[in-house]
């Protein structure tokens, strides 16, 4: 039509209030404008900045989110999937409980990236582990700590193992004895379970899988009669805002959750606009330790 003609129909457009929908728009475009993010725990606080992080580069892409929780469930996270994947243009995994297989199957369908998990053929992004827990083992090691017990997380989590190796290649290196007990819920109730555990073979210093086990040690050690960190020092990861808010304040290994959520989001999105997957080698964000007073040289 001539430019004329389609400047009317915006100004009746304008004065109907018309709104495209993208659910129709789709049809003949076989694009929804929308992405999906997929977390295991809704009420875990590390998501909070991975969530927002995806939703600023969704909005700044002008696209719209849909938020889904899996209930730490690869069942429930597979069915979920199966009923977005023809609403959605990508979809970001966030700590995925399925098998490798089921994810590659998902990412034929439709523009996957991984958090948290590295999946060979899929894209991922993923803090610096090794990193991480290489400097809670120096730093446990300067406070003159020779013992040290891993809380472990979920038993399907690739983020569990991968911290576990890297803690006990750093511990060997700097002539520390280590070891694990686990797996736990990684939920303030799995941290309780987990001090349980560490008191039939107690260490001066404990890290713990997530900041959320962290703190449900502390209140597992405190139902005990001990004190943190006079009996026992503790190390969490992830430096979610609860981190801040506990007492005695923990000490953390510090993840970038709002440029994971952020860079997943753009990533997924420049793929289903045609982009190359990098899904050879995960982007890797860089973490630090974050000293706060749960950490002290033992008596």
């Amino acid at each position: 039509m001539n430019a004329e003609t389609a400047e009317r129909i915006r100004a009746v457009a304008v004065e109907l209030g018309y709104r495209a929908n993208p659910q129709a728009r789709a049809l003949s475009t076989t694009r929804t404008s929308m992405i999906a993010v997929i977390l295991a725990d809704v009420t875990n606080p590390v998501f909070f900045e991975v969530v927002r992080g995806a939703e600023l580069a969704a909005y700044e892409a002008g696209y719209t989110m849909l938020l889904a929780e899996t209930q730490e469930s690869a069942e429930r996270e597979r069915a979920v999937l199966e009923r977005a994947l023809s609403t959605v243009d990508g979809i970001v995994l966030t700590s995925s409980r399925m098998s490798d297989s089921a994810i590659r199957q998902i990412a034929k369908v439709k523009p996957v990236i991984v958090l948290n998990r590295v999946v060979t053929g899929v894209p991922s992004v993923v803090t610096d582990n090794l990193r991480g827990m290489r400097r809670a083992a120096e730093h446990l090691g300067e406070l003159g700590h020779e013992q040290i017990c891993y809380l472990a997380g979920p038993e399907a989590s690739w983020a569990d193992g991968m911290r576990w190796r890297s803690l006990r290649e750093a511990a060997m290196e700097l002539e520390l004895r280590v070891r694990r007990v686990g797996p736990f819920a990684p939920t303030v109730n799995g941290g309780v379970a987990a001090a349980a555990e560490w008191g039939r073979q107690r260490t001066t210093a404990v890290v713990a899988y997530n900041d959320q086990m962290a703190i449900g040690f502390m209140r597992g050690v405190r139902a005990m009669g001990g004190q943190v960190p006079r009996d026992v020092s503790v190390i969490g990861f992830d430096n979610s805002n609860m981190a801040e808010l506990v007492t005695p304040a923990l000490t953390t290994v510090a993840a970038p959750l709002h440029s994971l959520g952020v860079t997943a989001a753009r990533n997924v999105l420049a793929i289903s606009r045609g982009a190359q997957a990098r899904a050879t080698e995960a982007v890797v964000l860089p973490t630090k330790l974050v000293v706060r007073e749960s950490t002290i040289a033992p008596e």
